[in-house]
């Protein structure tokens, strides 16, 4: 069973659902932005992917952010989660688990090797 993380309100998740529907696979959506996200999901995301692959630098929230905050942030890895937890936008979307690992972003090649 693949778990799709992300928010509603999204063109890359979009993306991500109509493929997933095209494809007939079946997943669970956690929506991070209403149901809150957990230190150990994100802690096992910076773990397996790196925080360059799930930290969202490009998006308005990390621009939103002082240059302090962003320092303290990038300070060490539980300032880190305690950020992307926080601020759950600054988390690239979606995140999907699947069986093999996680995609980060929308990859609609990858998307398709799951079929």
């Amino acid at each position: 069973m693949l778990k799709i993380y992300g928010i509603k309100n999204c063109n890359s998740m979009k993306k991500a659902f109509d493929l997933l529907n095209e494809l007939g696979l079946s997943y669970e959506f956690h929506d991070y932005k209403k149901q809150g996200i957990d230190t150990t999901t994100v802690k096992q995301w910076l773990d397996t992917c790196g925080q360059d692959q799930i930290l969202n630098k490009k998006g308005t929230t990390w621009r939103k952010l002082s240059e302090a905050e962003q320092q303290q942030a990038l300070a060490n890895e539980d300032n880190l989660i305690q950020a992307l937890i926080t601020h759950t936008s600054l988390i690239k979307r979606p995140v999907l688990q699947t069986a093999q690992g996680f995609i980060v972003g929308f990859d609609e090649a990858a998307y398709r090797n799951l079929a």
